[in-house]
């Protein structure tokens, strides 16, 4: 009975970091961010996202602040900046539900073309990096303290193991999502078309052959980089040449 209530303690302990975690961290609106919403909201889109940007260049990272800036690219019309700052608003925040909408608008908007998702993706996506860190963490923490007082402990029993399994198993699927995360289709090497009549070609040449016609907005990862040009996995499982000043990274 005594290790199920500390079983049950532990568990709630976990649920209760990791969902605090989970919740955006939210500060005081500045000036600047105050100003940029006025002209947005009077209008002057073009004055909006240039005050946005500047408070993006000055480290502030924040999904709220990508999805303002988003919403401000997409009233100029340049559809491939506006997906661009809707999917690093819903890297920082994966259930921002106005990100998420207006993604699928521009998405159609555009016609931009996605990358396939494995199953294990979709899974993984529900959580974020800072998640599966904290996740790990306490897990791996955990899974020491109970080794250590069974370690100590005169009278053993199988509920301190099953305590450890359960800790390391954890650990384990969290540092598996983080390695995913990292790895995978969205990770670091994520990154969108934000240029116009953009094609993938054969080679580093604006004359190779076109293998894919990409519009704005089109998702593709970056495999490699030479000179002025990146090799990127594109959609529909193909593969070339793109420039390298017509994509942009989600991860900043």
């Amino acid at each position: 009975m005594k290790n199920r209530i500390q079983l049950g303690l532990v568990c709630a302990v976990i649920f209760a970091l990791v969902c605090v975690a989970a919740g955006p961290v939210r500060g005081a609106q500045d000036p600047a961010f105050a100003t940029a919403n006025q002209d947005y909201s009077e209008g002057r889109f073009q004055e909006a996202v240039d005050g946005y940007q500047r408070l993006v260049q000055a480290g502030r990272f924040d999904a709220n602040l990508f999805y303002d800036l988003g919403n401000g690219w997409f009233r100029l019309g340049n559809f491939g900046q506006a997906i661009l700052n809707y999917e690093r608003a819903l890297a920082l925040e994966p259930h921002h539900p106005e990100a998420e909408a207006n993604l699928r608008l521009a998405r159609d908007e555009a016609r931009a073309l996605e990358l396939r998702k494995t199953w294990i993706e979709k899974y993984i996506e529900a959580g974020t990096f800072i998640q599966y860190s904290i996740a790990a963490s306490i897990a791996v923490w955990l899974a020491v303290f109970v080794s250590a007082r069974l370690f100590f402990t005169r009278r053993r029993s199988l509920g301190p193991v099953a305590l450890i399994i359960f800790f390391l198993i954890v650990f384990a699927l969290a540092s598996f999502a983080l390695y995913t995360k990292e790895t995978g289709s969205r990770g670091n090497s994520f990154a969108i078309v934000t240029g116009k009549e953009i094609e993938a070609r054969l080679a580093t040449a604006d004359n190779a052959s076109s293998i894919l016609a990409l519009p704005p907005g089109s998702e593709i990862n970056i495999l490699s980089e030479r000179g002025d040009w990146i090799y990127a996995a594109l959609p529909n499982d193909l593969r070339g040449w793109i420039p390298a000043k017509s994509v942009e990274k989600v991860r900043l």
